[in-house]
C-alpha cells in the first residue's frame, strides 16, 4: 500500500511550517529556553490557525479533518521544538470551553507526571475528569527539558489511572506524541547533514569521511521509516500499528539525536548549540504515556496471539 499526501495534506503542512517559522523561529526558541514560560499569544495564535481544533466537525466549530492532518501538524512542532501541553490541548478541544481556541490551556495526568502544570488553566484525567490543581498535590521535578517542567502527583491510586481512559483517546496522545518525535528525527538529520557539508577537516568538508557518511545515512534511513510507519498507523488508527509507530519514532528521535551530536563533535554538547534541546525532549517525550515497555508487550501478545491461532509452536 502507498501512502502519499494530498496537495490539501502538503498546503496545511507548509502553512503550519510558515506560522511556526512566522511565531517560534530560533530567536523564540532560545528566549523561550532563557526565560520558560507558556507565550499565551502564541498558544492563541495556534487556535486561531486551527492547530487544536483541527479534528473537530465542522459544525463544531472545528476544521473537520482527521488524524492524518494531525500527524503532519504535531511533526511540525516537532521540529522547532514548541512548548506547551500540545497534545493535551489538542485531545481537549470540543470538551473543555476554550481549548479549541486556544484560550485554555490543558494539561492532563500521565501516570504520576504533570507537564506544564503551573500554566495550564485545566488539569485533566483520563479522558473525562477534570481535577483541580490543588488537589493534585504535586511536587516540582527538575526536568531535563528546561522547555517542559514537570511535577509529580502524590501516590493517589485514583489519579495515577490517567492512562485508562477512553482507548481512541489514549491512541491518538500515543501517535500525535510519535509525530512530535519524528519531527525531531526529520530536524536532527537535517542539521547533522548541514554541519557536515559546512564543517571542514583536513582541507574537506567531514561529510566526505566514511564514518560521518553512515551516521548520516542511518539517522535518514532511521526517520523514514518512522514516517512511514507515523504516517500508515495515522490512516489506519488501529492501535497495534499505533504502538509500532511509537516505537519506532521513539527510536528514530533518541538515537538521530545523539548521532546529530556525534556528527558535531565537541560543539554539538555546548549550550549555544540547539542539538540538546532536541534530545532532552526526546526523552522526555518518550516517557508519556509510559515506557516503551506497553508497546512492545502489546505488540508481542498480538504476535503470540497470531502464532497461536496459526497453529504454530513456541520454540
Amino acid at each position: 500500500m502507498r501512502f502519499q499526501l494530498t496537495e490539501d495534506q502538503r498546503a496545511l503542512r507548509a502553512g503550519v511550517r510558515e506560522l511556526l517559522a512566522a511565531r517560534f523561529d530560533r530567536e523564540a526558541l532560545r528566549a523561550a529556553v532563557d526565560t520558560p514560560g507558556l507565550d499565551r499569544a502564541l498558544w492563541r495564535a495556534l487556535g486561531a490557525a486551527g492547530f487544536f481544533a483541527l479534528r473537530l466537525p465542522e459544525d463544531e466549530g472545528g476544521v473537520g479533518l482527521g488524524l492524518p492532518e494531525a500527524v503532519l501538524l504535531f511533526e511540525e512542532a516537532g521540529r522547532v521544538l514548541l512548548p506547551g501541553p500540545l497534545v493535551a490541548t489538542h485531545l481537549a478541544a470540543g470538551v473543555v470551553e476554550g481549548a479549541a481556541t486556544g484560550e485554555t490551556v490543558v494539561t492532563s495526568v500521565d501516570g504520576s507526571l504533570v507537564e506544564w502544570l503551573d500554566a495550564a488553566d485545566v488539569v485533566r484525567v483520563g479522558d473525562a475528569r477534570t481535577v483541580e490543581k490543588d488537589a493534585l498535590a504535586a511536587v516540582p521535578l527538575r526536568s531535563l527539558d528546561p522547555l517542559t517542567p514537570l511535577h509529580r502527583t502524590a501516590p493517589d491510586s485514583a489519579l495515577h489511572g490517567a492512562r485508562d481512559g477512553a482507548h481512541d483517546v489514549v491512541a491518538a496522545a500515543a501517535l500525535l506524541t510519535a509525530a512530535e518525535q519524528l519531527g525531531t528525527a526529520a530536524r536532527t538529520c537535517e542539521l547533522a547533514v548541514q554541519h557536515a557539508r559546512a564543517r571542514e577537516q583536513f582541507g574537506q568538508p567531514i561529510g566526505a569521511f566514511q564514518a560521518v557518511k553512515h551516521l548520516c545515512a542511518e539517522m535518514l534511513v532511521r526517520t523514514e521509516l518512522a514516517r512511514a510507519a507515523v504516517y500508515a498507523a495515522a490512516v489506519t488508527a488501529d492501535p497495534l500499528d499505533i504502538a509500532a509507530a511509537r516505537l519506532l519514532a521513539d527510536e528514530a528521535a533518541l538515537q538521530g539525536a545523539r548521532d546529530c551530536l556525534q556528527v558535531h563533535g565537541g560543539m554539538g554538547f555546548t549550550w549555544e548549540a540547539d542539538v540538546h534541546l532536541h534530545l532532552k525532549r526526546a526523552w522526555v517525550r518518550s516517557r508519556r504515556g509510559g515506557s516503551a515497555a506497553g508497546a512492545e508487550e502489546a505488540l508481542a501478545a498480538d504476535l503470540l496471539t497470531a502464532r497461536g491461532t496459526s497453529g504454530g509452536h513456541m520454540l
